[in-house]
């Protein structure tokens, strides 16, 4: 791991929430980004090196949607980047970590992403990101 990449923050109203970091950091949000495939919205605020990224669930099924309907808003993980998220992802799992995903998937951002279990991870979703070469295509 090489940096912590983002903080994600689970929010009910993306726009609401935007006004919200705007007045807190003072400029505007760089980028908004629909996941379909997780039913997500995002929006990224840069602080210094690291990313703020809001997430609004687009569908009752959405993890973000569920995590806010039992938790409530506020922060959902916490994303480290990673030059080789493959090999990440089989070391942590030879560590005892529990990997959500088996392959890692497309995110936001042009990354390549996976997440670890919170139970193995002291009640914290973790998030590895990997950027995704310019040229790969699907």
């Amino acid at each position: 791991m090489t940096k912590i990449e983002h903080i994600g923050i689970a929010v009910k109203d993306l726009s609401a929430a935007n006004e919200v970091y705007r007045k807190l950091f003072g400029y505007e949000h760089y980028k908004t980004e629909e996941v379909a495939s997780e039913g997500v919205m995002t929006s990224f605020f840069k602080c210094g090196e690291n990313k703020i990224e809001l997430l609004e669930g687009t569908t009752e099924n959405s993890a973000i949607t569920k995590f806010i309907e039992k938790r409530g808003e506020g922060m959902h993980h916490v994303a480290f980047a990673v030059d080789d998220i493959r090999s990440e992802m089989k070391r942590l799992e030879e560590e005892g970590f529990i990997l959500l995903n088996k392959e890692p998937k497309r995110g936001a951002d042009n990354k390549w992403v996976a997440f670890l279990h919170p139970k193995t991870a002291n009640g914290v979703l973790v998030e590895l990101c990997q950027d995704i070469d310019p040229g790969f295509t699907e």
